[in-house]
């Protein structure tokens, strides 16, 4: 059976990178590869072994085109509210906190937040389908 272990994100400023998966979803560098050309950091929580994997192309100037194809990463919390205001509070611009419902019942709750290159993440509470 196949098992979804990493996400490859390109980013420009590994340091600037590294201080917002650390500071909004508490993951920490867990292994750190450098080549000639470019390097690649690997970030997960306790919570479970699925890795952000940044990668870094040394010599690129300009911000990655994200293009209209990728949609977004989730990620699940315990307290949707206080997560919000702890991003917030440590200088991001988490958007408002949503509520989306199926069948006339509640679905989701969650916010989106963009990570310093632009890609979108998705915060939503813990809950039903939602683990």
């Amino acid at each position: 059976m196949a098992k979804a272990i990493h996400m490859m994100i390109r980013v420009l400023d590994e340091a600037r990178s590294v201080k917002f998966y650390e500071t909004c979803f508490d993951l920490k560098i867990s292994d750190r590869k450098e080549w000639p050309d470019f390097s690649l950091t690997y970030m997960k929580n306790p919570e479970n072994d699925f890795e952000v994997e940044l990668t870094v192309n040394k010599g690129r100037t300009e911000p990655y085109e994200l293009g209209n194809g990728y949609g977004h990463v989730a990620f699940v919390v315990d307290d949707l509210e206080a997560t919000r205001v702890r991003i917030a509070a440590a200088g991001y611009q988490p958007k408002d906190i949503k509520t989306m419902t199926y069948d006339g019942k509640p679905f989701g709750k969650f916010f989106f937040i963009d990570d310093p290159d632009g890609y979108k993440i998705e915060v939503l509470q813990r809950g039903g389908r939602f683990q």
